[in-house]
């Protein structure tokens, strides 16, 4: 890291260098200035007034990529960028006025004048900050592109603890515990519970390529799960969904709302004597998950768990509320836009 360091620094002295001589043999050219008498002398001088440039011109790049970057508003953006370096030049064009003509006490005879100046000093600082806002270009692609890779890891890395959570002994040997009473007891609903069942694991393992699915495809996997529920807890639970919005097509990180109903199992109490609770609001902003609050002493700590989910929603840029009000939890999820 230090050696990196080093190493910019070195190509951006050098390079600052090179720009400082070049800008030195274009004004002898257009300025028609005899500079190869103090040469050593006239180079420092240039080369002072690029290293200031730069150090402004990333002040600037800094500031504006802080308070009104691209993305907010490319046009005012440039208006910006425009009056920035004019200000700039402006403002080193005053310093070493004052210094030539104040400190050295240099004559004025035989300079050139001021607009002449300043159209050098915005033609030499144009550049140095188009250089600056290219570098800062790619340094965000690139950040964006491994932002994004590392995002669709943490999707996929998702996915494969989801698939697990599904696919674990314990839930496994409940299903297959309820499936084996059904047999005997009633055999078409252990019929129904073996397409339920089945449906569920069918869904849970084609999501292995998409990262956010439909509203409506998760409901409908829902349902299989509600049912697989029912034939475990009969009695000891209602389950209600209200659609206050039409708002079926949005999407959501996959089985979302089934870990959600999963840890209201957990980590709550569930009989006929106590009856636990549990609704699911669907609105314009958000998927609200409720259910009363009956805490389990034998309640599972396994699983994916509420915090993971919300990490999910963060690589999104979203933010999962969760709330605990009057024996109440609730959990908000907000919708993702693709």
């Amino acid at each position: 890291m230090i050696q990196r360091k080093i190493n910019i620094l070195l190509i951006f002295f050098s390079s600052s260098l090179v720009y400082a001589l070049c800008q030195m043999l274009f004004s002898i050219i257009v300025m028609k200035e005899d500079l190869w008498k103090n040469f050593h002398i006239q180079l420092s001088a240039h080369y002072v007034v690029i290293l200031a440039m730069c150090m402004a011109d990333y002040g600037l790049l800094l500031l504006l990529n802080k308070y009104l970057p691209y993305a907010k508003n490319i046009f005012l953006r440039v208006m910006a960028d425009i009056a920035g370096i004019t200000v700039i030049c402006l403002i080193l064009l005053w310093i070493f006025n004052l210094l030539i003509y104040d400190v050295f006490l240099i004559p004025q005879e035989g300079l050139p004048p001021f607009l002449v100046k300043f159209a050098f000093a915005m033609t030499t600082n144009i550049p140095i900050l188009l250089v600056f806002e290219l570098i800062h270009y790619f340094q965000s692609e690139q950040k964006a592109i491994a932002a994004s890779e590392k995002a669709k890891r943490k999707v996929l890395l998702f996915q494969h603890e989801t698939l697990r959570s599904q696919i674990n002994p314990h839930f496994l040997f409940n299903s297959l515990n309820v499936l084996s009473s059904l047999i005997y007891i009633n055999q078409e609903n252990a019929n129904k519970f073996t397409k339920a069942l089945s449906k569920t694991y069918r869904y849970v393992l084609s999501l292995t390529q998409q990262p956010v699915v439909s509203v409506a495809d998760e409901l409908d996997a829902l349902d299989s799960y509600i049912f697989l529920m029912r034939m475990r807890f009969e009695n000891s639970f209602t389950f209600t969904v209200d659609k206050i919005a039409n708002c079926e097509h949005n999407k959501i990180i996959p089985l979302t709302l089934q870990l959600l109903i999963e840890n209201a199992f957990k980590h709550n109490i569930a009989t006929e004597d106590s009856v636990l609770s549990i609704k699911i609001t669907i609105d314009s902003d958000h998927i609200t998950v409720e259910n009363n609050i009956q805490p389990s002493n034998s309640a599972d700590k396994g699983g994916i768990g509420l915090n993971y989910i919300a990490k999910q929603y963060k690589i999104y840029g979203k933010e999962v509320i969760v709330q605990h009000k009057d024996h109440l939890f609730t959990v908000k999820i907000p919708y993702i836009h693709t």
